[in-house]
């Protein structure tokens, strides 16, 4: 080895000593920075684990960091409607005895219908009515007589017009006889009497007094007459038989009603009875 190699080597010696130490020196440096930036991580990670836990009241704690979201609602609980029950509108129907209401007030004036004079249970006339025989019944009625005469037949009207007082003392003559629910069946009370008016008959025939009053007479050849013709000269048959739930009377074979025109015609022609024709049943 010569002189120059021998003055070079404890330099080169410094020189490898300073690379080594340089180099365990940046080593050191970069494993610190790497274990920075693991250990940094680590906790970041452990941040948000403990973000994702729920609290014991099941709320997210992320929530009280945020307004952006609105944390969930219970739906709320709708109660069904209750309906209030409907109930049946009261009647207005009259408590009735016999077919007559219990608080019925006296009229001042008749009852009309259609023009149509109406008197039964439910239309009374006033007391002070008192009319007497209508000329024009009356007339319709010696027409009829004088038509059924010329038949062999003579036809007497026993009952027409009565005034209120004495319909007051006939029915109560029958209450007396028979009791009230018997004489509402055949006798009117004061002021439903339809003699009243004086457009109704009681008719029978002369000779035959045996049937006056009697259901009998309508079997009888001077009832099958009237019944068939009296419509012709303007009367009906007021209380047909099987009708009495309608008309409030049982069946009069004798008691014929006058209308004017041709009014008795076309109820006869109908089928019905007056209430009926009307619309009042």
């Amino acid at each position: 080895m010569n002189s120059k190699q021998q003055k070079k080597s404890p330099l080169v010696v410094i020189v490898s000593i300073s690379c080594v130490l340089l180099i365990a020196i940046l080593g050191s440096v970069y494993y610190k920075y790497e274990a920075a930036q693991s250990s940094e991580s680590q906790n970041n990670a452990k941040d948000g684990q403990q973000q994702e836990v729920p609290n014991n009241n099941g709320v997210d704690n992320s929530s009280s960091k945020t307004n952006d979201v609105e944390a969930p609602k219970e739906p709320i609980e709708k109660k069904p409607i209750e309906s209030t029950p409907q109930t049946e509108p009261p009647t207005t129907e009259p408590k009735t005895v016999n077919g007559y209401p219990e608080e019925q007030q006296s009229p001042t004036e008749p009852t009309y219908v259609q023009g149509v004079m109406i008197v039964n249970k439910k239309n009374p006339l006033p007391a002070t009515y008192n009319k007497g025989e209508d000329p024009v019944a009356k007339a319709a009625f010696d027409k009829m007589a004088a038509a059924a005469k010329e038949e062999g037949l003579e036809l007497v009207a026993f009952s027409g017009f009565r005034s209120y007082e004495y319909q007051t003392t006939l029915y109560d003559r029958y209450v007396a006889k028979d009791g009230k629910d018997a004489a509402d069946r055949y006798s009117a009370r004061p002021g439903y009497s339809e003699h009243q008016t004086g457009l109704a008959f009681d008719i029978g025939e002369k000779g035959r007094e045996d049937l006056w009053l009697t259901s009998a007479f309508g079997e009888s050849k001077a009832g099958q007459w009237l019944v068939n013709n009296a419509h012709k000269y303007g009367f009906i048959l007021r209380y047909p038989q099987g009708k009495e739930e309608i008309t409030g009377f049982m069946y009069e074979s004798w008691h014929f009603r006058y209308l004017e025109g041709d009014l008795a015609t076309k109820v006869y022609n109908s089928g019905v009875t007056l209430e009926e024709y009307l619309g009042l049943e």
